[in-house]
């Protein structure tokens, strides 16, 4: 039998595992969430398959997203990043992950917790939506515009409402699995 799955998803087996692995779970780990919040940046005005199939070679290339390392890069290890076909060799994205590394940095040394910050947003809770197709899911709430703006506030970038959404989404602040789907719900 073969279970039902949301609409956006397509056949690949990469995106399949994702979505009925990954996507909408809760994720607490600040580093982590710091991963998924710089990914999504990447994302923009791509598809997330895109992204998706070159997470390896961000996580390698980006010492796993470790922002003490990312914060020391120059404009030499910019360049070297940017020939490499593994990402998405776009020198204001790049820059960003960098940027976003500093920031969090700033942050979290100031004594702030990066992970109950973002989950405040939320309520600390994972929201869970009840939409019967994907024509239902916004592309942003009040939520992710709420987090959009204090995340540009502290200095990071690539973090616009749409982009904020769709972390939340993918880090479980937000279950957007659909009605029809197996993973609603869970």
């Amino acid at each position: 039998m073969d279970l039902k799955r949301c609409a956006w998803l397509s056949d690949d087996p990469l995106y399949v595992d994702y979505h009925d692995n990954v996507w909408g779970r809760p994720v607490y780990d600040p580093i982590e969430l710091f991963e998924k919040l710089c990914l999504d940046g990447q994302q923009a005005g791509l598809s997330w398959i895109t992204i998706l199939k070159k997470q390896h070679n961000y996580q390698v290339l980006f010492a796993n997203f470790d922002p003490k390392i990312i914060a020391t890069f120059d404009d030499e290890k910019v360049e070297q990043l940017l020939l490499n076909p593994g990402i998405v060799r776009n020198r204001l994205k790049v820059n960003s992950i960098i940027r976003n590394a500093k920031a969090y940095l700033a942050f979290v040394e100031s004594g702030n917790d990066f992970s109950t910050f973002l989950w405040d947003f939320v309520g600390g809770q994972p929201k869970v939506n009840h939409f019967r197709s994907m024509s239902d899911v916004p592309a942003q709430t009040p939520e992710s515009e709420a987090m959009s703006k204090a995340l540009k506030k502290l200095g990071f970038n690539f973090v616009g409402p749409t982009i904020c959404y769709a972390f939340m989404q993918a880090v479980g602040m937000v279950s957007d699995h659909t009605t029809d789907c197996f993973r609603y719900g869970k």
